[in-house]
């Protein structure tokens, strides 16, 4: 059968990876117990062990790339995590209103100063649009922001939901530049006192409560970067709610990364140390979920795009990572964001993610909808 050493070798040549090789995307192994942790801890215990300094790789985006776009994560042996996180997500609802809040904890609310020094001027933790001539982080994020009102079709005075609003971007950018009131909703305390301080002055009020609980009227309703916390239970739910709370001829916008597959679980490193009970959809679970309650209208498909986001603020994050309290922020934790990002730019180079803006409106809106680009 062959050593573990083997084993692994073998399996990343299907890649073009070459383990200690000259690539700037091979991986250097400066622990010889590493081939015998990913076989046996699958993704779990090789992130781990990145973030432990067993291994490092010069091009680790790259090397992600590789694994993915050829599939070379799929040669592994299904171990013990995956297991456990698959019959969690089959036999629990691991998104209900208690259990919601335990991203917010362990991700969101880890410290508003690292994110400002990671994102841009509107704290955007979702991907930019490298359109529109847009250069920089900044630029592609207030082009994502213009691109999302736009669609929305705002005018001065209309009643706009922004649903899991964050540190407060879009609320802030859309009463500054269209003129509409807005309502954004957040489970975390953390970031609406953020928010609230950001859009002091605005026509912007900024709730904390779970978006189940909502029962208000709207003309407009974005939801940005939400729905992949919510879990694939929780899809119709999320939809109920938005049709419940927006106008018959009001229009809907969901923006979301997306997957190739249904799925009801995600990587144990990724549900461990960054999104917590989190999944990616599929077209066709969000398409199910909307039935009857909604008429898709336009579907915008640019997540090559967050490739280079996630490369922007992990030149952020690097460049800016003497300026964090040390005590708070470990060279463990760097590792783990510097593996997080390089992992997620290269799902979306690969094609394995995808980043969805989607437009609805209710079934008795009539007229032609005139999408935007």
């Amino acid at each position: 059968m062959g050593s573990s050493k083997q084993l692994v070798e073998n399996m990343f040549k299907a890649g073009g990876i070459t383990m200690n090789g000259t690539n700037p995307w091979d991986p250097q192994v400066h622990n010889p117990k590493l081939y015998d942790r990913l076989l046996g801890g699958g993704s779990l215990g090789f992130g781990e062990a990145y973030m432990e300094g067993w291994w490092d790789c010069e091009a680790l985006d790259e090397f992600f790339f590789r694994v993915q776009y050829h599939r070379v994560d799929k040669m592994l042996p299904r171990d013990l995590n995956t297991l456990k996180y698959y019959l969690k997500a089959k036999y629990l609802n691991q998104q209900t209103q208690s259990r919601s809040k335990e991203v917010v904890k362990r991700h969101y609310d880890i410290g508003n100063d690292h994110y400002e020094l990671v994102l841009d001027k509107y704290m955007q933790y979702s991907c930019g649009y490298w359109g529109y001539g847009a250069n920089t982080l900044e630029e592609a994020q207030e082009a994502k922001l213009d691109m999302v009102c736009r669609k929305l079709k705002l005018e001065p005075g209309m009643k706009m939901l922004d649903l899991g609003c964050g540190w407060g971007g879009l609320s802030q950018f859309a009463a500054e530049r269209y003129g509409v009131n807005v309502v954004g909703v957040t489970i975390s305390e953390e970031q609406a006192a953020y928010a609230r301080e950001k859009c002091k002055g605005l026509p912007v009020e900024i709730r904390v409560h779970d978006y189940r609980e909502l029962n208000d009227e709207f003309d407009r309703v974005a939801c940005v970067a939400m729905t992949e916390h919510i879990g694939y239970r929780n899809y119709r739910t999320l939809m109920e709610v938005v049709s419940r709370n927006l106008k018959q001829d009001g229009i809907f916008l969901q923006h979301t990364i997306g997957g190739n597959y249904s799925t009801k679980i995600t990587d144990p490193w990724i549900d461990k140390y960054i999104f917590p009970n989190g999944m990616l959809p599929s077209a066709a679970q969000l398409t199910t979920a909307s039935q009857g309650l909604f008429i898709l209208e336009d579907w915008h498909n640019f997540g090559t795009h967050y490739d280079r986001t996630c490369l922007e603020w992990l030149k952020n994050l690097d460049a800016t990572w003497d300026q964090r309290d040390s005590a708070q922020y470990d060279e463990t934790f760097h590792r783990m964001w510097r593996y997080y990002l390089s992992a997620s730019a290269a799902s979306f180079r690969s094609r394995k993610n995808h980043l969805w803006q989607i437009v609805f409106t209710k079934p008795l809106h009539l007229g032609e909808y005139k999408s935007i680009r």
